[in-house]
């Protein structure tokens, strides 16, 4: 039944633009560093005795805003498709579990983002070897920096997906997104328990991967949460 789900959700989405969106986020990511580099790259090359360690540091300051608006976008997107036609009393009275209809979406937008991460990663080794950085390539760190940000980042997806199919207007899961995003640009000015914070890998403990076993627990949390909710409401 959940692949049949799936498979319908996916026919909604296919001419919607998320599949460009999925590309244009670690496209526009890696674009901004062949600007830095394009313009300044003599000066960016003096800055560390080691150039790929600071070519990913680059990358990974705007990683995750781009992680955070993605997800407002895409999420609101999502919940859109069904607001547009008012197709979810439709949906409803089909003989389908809600649960199922709610992890459908979840499921498709986690893919998404997966893939976004493949992309920024072999964006980011792409650019890398063509500024020719050194022969020791990071190969782990460049896995690291792609994946981590969206794996922390998975309680703001399960939030935001939450917050765009209980709302009726869509613009407060935008404007809710657009905070997050503003939120996740002040980095270390945040606590650490913010979960808007994660996706930029810092903490007081200078531990990464914290953050990702942070943001895959919570996210579960928050993504059981949305789901009962959903499950419980009367449909719009």
């Amino acid at each position: 039944m959940i692949k049949n789900i799936i498979r319908t959700e996916l026919l909604k989405i296919k001419r919607k633009g998320f599949w460009l969106l999925c590309f244009l986020g670690p496209f526009g990511v890696i674009l901004m560093q062949i600007v830095n580099y394009g313009v300044r790259k003599e000066y960016l090359l003096k800055q560390s005795d080691d150039d790929w360690s600071y070519y990913l540091e680059n990358v990974i300051s705007f990683t995750p805003l781009a992680v955070v608006l993605g997800i407002a976008i895409l999420t609101s997107l999502m919940a859109s498709i069904e607001d547009e036609t008012n197709a979810w009393k439709q949906l409803m009275a089909l003989p389908v579990s809600r649960l199922n209809v709610y992890l459908s979406k979840f499921v498709i937008l986690f893919c998404l983002f997966l893939l976004s991460s493949c992309l920024l990663m072999f964006f980011t080794l792409g650019f890398g070897l063509f500024l020719h950085l050194g022969h020791t390539v990071p190969y782990f760190s460049i896995f690291k920096y792609s994946f981590y940000p969206f794996f922390a980042a998975i309680p703001v997806l399960a939030l935001q997906l939450w917050i765009a199919v209980v709302s009726k207007n869509q613009g407060i899961p935008i404007t809710t997104g657009i905070m997050g995003t503003i939120l996740s640009y002040s980095g270390d000015a945040l606590p650490d328990w913010l979960i808007w914070k994660w996706p930029s890998l810092v903490n007081a403990w200078e531990k990464p991967i914290l953050n990702v076993v942070l943001g895959i627990t919570f996210g579960c949390v928050l993504y059981l949460a949305g789901m009962f909710d959903f499950n419980r409401r009367d449909v719009k």
